[in-house]
């Protein structure tokens, strides 16, 4: 990080909220949690007492049996956005420029700027048609956030060759790749994957993730994470939640279900993106995004205003949550 680019640098806004009073549809995680969770925890909380090992076997093991790729590739940090801060870290200098889609999450610029590099913004729907060797860095987000829709494969493999032909490596943001059945890239060379742990399994305040590289860019992330990456219990517990496949199988076809349900029911009202997320892009047209959020949340609803995306101006973003939360959320929308 770049000590002088710190000065000036400001907080990028999220969703969620800490209300108990609301139902939260600000935030994109998982209302369940795999079972056994509990038990996890209280196990590892008794080991805490002592260090974990610092290599993280049995999480590396677990990690890439879920993305299939190596354990050797797979590198611990708290949460994805800790994969994505290392990345960038071990990749950018100061003054260098890198590809950063709009909308998309704010922390990529962010995180660009603190190393005192440019940022230099492309439509994340025409990233793929860019020449990779104009960069040192680029950064795709798939399945998209805000908007929801996901690359096609063949299109993102072929441009992540592109990338490693011109030396530039690419930084693809997976965290919620495990909401769809589509294949991850962790392990292509050149490309450095980040994965998140808490949104797919509905434990944000965990902060489990990791990333997945190969050749040297592996061998830079190692070295500069820091030593015991993770605490025991979020290990543990991730360790849990990767192997709970039939979890992830019906949670991907409840949200599947549940935005294609939704999207119909909203579709009447307002322009909504097609989303292959577990949430879904709404345009509001000529209403005040704020009355929508205020109004929503007097009625006791929390949805995330997505005008803090670069690029958007009369958009609100919803979670795709359980069938009867959702039908409240329909009913909200509907009076304001």
């Amino acid at each position: 990080m770049n000590p002088d680019a710190v000065d000036g640098a400001e907080r990028v806004p999220h969703g969620s909220t800490d209300d108990p009073a609301l139902l939260d549809f600000s935030a994109n995680t998982n209302p369940r949690t795999p079972d056994g969770v509990e038990d996890a925890y209280r196990d590892a909380l008794e080991r805490s007492r002592t260090y974990p090992p610092d290599d993280y076997p049995a999480y590396r093991r677990a990690a890439a049996a879920y993305v299939d790729c190596s354990p050797y590739q797979v590198v611990p940090t708290p949460g994805g956005l800790a994969a994505i801060r290392l990345t960038i870290e071990t990749t950018v200098s100061a003054g260098d420029s890198v590809l950063v889609p709009y909308p998309s999450f704010g922390e990529y610029a962010r995180e660009v700027r603190l190393q005192g590099a440019d940022a230099e913004y492309v439509p994340y729907d025409r990233v793929l048609e860019t020449d990779p060797a104009d960069y040192a860095l680029v950064v795709v987000c798939n399945p998209n956030n805000p908007t929801g829709d996901a690359y096609d494969g063949d299109r993102l493999r072929a441009y992540a060759d592109r990338c490693r032909a011109a030396d530039t490596p690419l930084l693809v943001d997976e965290a919620f790749l495990g909401f769809t059945d589509r294949d991850s890239l962790a392990g292509r060379p050149g490309v450095v994957a980040a994965r998140s742990l808490t949104k797919l399994f509905g434990l944000p305040g965990l902060r489990a993730g990791f990333a997945v590289a190969t050749g040297s860019a592996r061998e830079r992330l190692e070295i500069a994470r820091r030593a015991w990456t993770l605490g025991t219990p979020a290990a543990d517990v991730g360790v849990h939640c990767m192997d709970a496949t039939e979890f992830v199988a019906e949670t991907r076809k409840r949200v599947r279900d549940e935005r294609a349900r939704m999207r119909a029911s909203l579709a009447d009202r307002f322009d909504v993106r097609r989303s292959d997320a577990p949430f879904l892009l709404l345009d509001v047209g000529e209403r005040d995004v704020e009355a929508v959020v205020r109004r929503a949340r007097e009625r006791g609803v929390a949805v995330r205003d997505a005008t803090t995306f670069r690029g958007l101006d009369s958009h609100v973003r919803v979670a795709v949550r359980l069938p009867a939360e959702n039908d409240r959320l329909l009913d909200v929308l509907e009076d304001v």
